[in-house]
């Protein structure tokens, strides 16, 4: 595996030169060491800024992983059980029938509450008081743990909401916990007061793929989707770019850097220096199979450990130990526990297509395979 950081850089390289990628990270740990730290092309076209290892990506849900480590955490620190229903800690959430879900259900995507108000805007999702109200009054759209939908922004201020009433603490500095716990501090990030971004933080510029386009174009408006993601609020470089965005904490998704997301997932395997991050009971847990089914939301197959999609995003099957998140735009971060291998893989960008991660990923574990 001598070559691997070579063999990385390169495809990099060639993305770049290319024109298929602007600027993009790659980090890699295996067997909780680091192998890959590789950062190509720019992280904003009109100044020609480079991308380095400690530029974070607005790279949306890759972020939960993150957000669903500080629940776990809290699991093994005795604070609550998955069990424990949301609205022991957090009341205010048991109107209309939601008194029984518990903490389970809402990181296996299962508690049912993924919708948002229609009148949604993004200065309400951008209002931590907003959208808990919002989660408070919700109906769920199916009995909790019957079905699974994804809660694409839901998800970040149920586990949010759990957290900082548990830690009587704002989210951000619980993260500032983690972050310094991987020995990255800073590098995962909610919100990003305006006045860091350029000074302290060097944050990449994100830009829609030409290709890539409205998908949303001819779709009906009574689509679930559209229920759980408004139009308004819908993932495109625009709204990650908006200072307002980026100013708030929206912890469905995070600013990140590959190196921290990769120490984060190696953390998940064993102990890194010396140090484990969750106890093996946690890794069971994020790794082993919770919910599955039909999406209620997005119509897809699916398949959820507790907090982490499992499989990788073009293999399911063939990697059902695999738990990680994707980010809209094409980025993943994730953890394969057979191999022993965690890998992140950023871009600024946004399209659907996975085909860098795909080939990112590919090297690592073909290198891994080969010894």
């Amino acid at each position: 595996m001598t070559d691997i950081q070579e063999a990385v850089a390169a495809i990099a390289d060639e993305l770049v030169g290319s024109g298929a990628e602007r600027g993009l990270q790659v980090a890699a740990y295996v067997d909780q060491q680091p192998v890959v730290d590789v950062a190509a092309g720019v992280a904003d076209a009109a100044s020609g800024r480079p991308v380095r290892s400690g530029t974070l990506f607005s790279n949306w849900s890759i972020g939960k992983g993150a957000t669903a480590t500080l629940l776990h955490r809290l699991v093994d620190a005795g604070a609550l059980g998955y069990e424990t229903r949301v609205a022991d800690v957090w009341p205010e959430f048991a109107r209309h029938g939601k008194q029984a879900i518990t903490v389970r259900q809402v990181l296996n995507h299962s508690a049912g509450v993924p919708g948002l108000p229609s009148d949604v805007t993004v200065e309400s999702v951008c209002n931590w008081e907003a959208m808990v109200a919002a989660l408070e009054d919700a109906q769920p759209w199916w009995e909790p743990g019957t079905k699974v939908g994804y809660h694409a922004y839901t998800f970040g201020h149920l586990v949010g909401e759990i957290v900082r009433r548990v830690r009587g603490r704002a989210l951000g500095d619980v993260l500032d916990e983690l972050t310094a716990d991987i020995g990255r501090p800073g590098e995962i990030r909610f919100g990003i007061p305006a006045a860091e971004v350029g000074a302290t933080v060097d944050l990449a510029t994100l830009e829609d793929a030409p290709s890539d386009g409205d998908r949303s174009v001819g779709m009906p408006a009574d689509l679930p989707m559209f229920r759980a993601v408004p139009p308004a609020i819908m993932p495109n470089a625009a709204l990650g770019n908006d200072p307002r965005v980026i100013a708030a904490d929206i912890p469905a998704g995070a600013k990140v850097t590959a190196r921290a997301l990769a120490r984060l997932y190696a953390g998940w395997l064993g102990p890194v220096d010396g140090a484990r991050l969750v106890s093996a009971e946690r890794l069971g847990a994020a790794s082993a199979e919770s919910s599955s089914g039909t999406d209620q939301v997005f119509g897809n197959e699916s398949r959820w450990g507790l907090g982490f999609a499992l499989g990788l995003p073009w293999d399911d099957a063939g990697s059902p130990r695999v738990f990680g998140m994707a980010g809209a735009g094409g980025s993943w971060a994730g953890a394969d526990p057979v191999r022993g291998v965690a890998v992140a893989v950023t871009r600024n960008v946004m399209g659907m297509d996975f085909t860098t991660v795909e080939r990112m990923v590919r090297a690592i574990l073909d290198a891994v395979d080969r010894g």
